[in-house]
This record gives C-alpha cells, structure tokens and sequence, in this order.
C-alpha cells in the first residue's frame, strides 16, 4: 500500500510524476478549501456552531488589553478539516 505524505509532496508527486490533469485536481481542490474556509470566516460569527467561543478557547482581557487564542475551536476545525481533505483525496483517487 503506498504511504501518504503532505499536500505538498503530493504536489510535488504529481508535478514530477503525473499529469497536468491530476495537478489540476488538486489545485482545483485546493481552492475549494480555501473558498469554504473564506466563507467560514466571512459568516463566522453568524454560525451557530459555538466555535470561537468553546470551553478551551483562551481569553484574557487587561486594561486596553485583549489576548484571544482559539485552542480548542483550532482543535475541533483542524480535525473536521482532516476528516474533509481524507475523504475528498479518497474520492479523487478513485
């Protein structure tokens, strides 16, 4: 069974060793992450999912001062997105 790497050697791979029609699957892909992810951020704050504001998130807030990191919503959106990319690379080799 051949091992899967990142993203960009599977750019690489297929540069190297495939067709243009494969890298353009891929581009195309990409890009329709980056539209998706676009438009999460654009209505993000109209979704009513919770995310931003989850149980692990961080907040400080100080005079004048305001640190924010979304650990557990980055948690969450990176599995989600891993879930994504593993089904939607399975259904392009197919």
């Amino acid at each position: 069974m051949k091992k899967k790497g990142s993203i960009a050697e599977e750019i690489v791979h297929i540069a190297k060793f495939g067709s243009m029609s494969e890298l353009g699957k891929v581009l195309l892909l990409m890009g329709l992450v980056l539209l998706v992810l676009g438009l999460l951020l654009t209505f993000f704050e109209k979704l009513p999912l919770g995310l931003g504001r989850l149980p692990g998130d961080i907040v400080i807030k100080r005079d004048g001062f305001t640190f924010y990191f979304p650990l557990a919503t980055s948690i969450v959106l990176s599995v989600l997105l891993s879930v994504l990319l593993t089904l939607l690379f399975s259904l392009l080799k197919k």
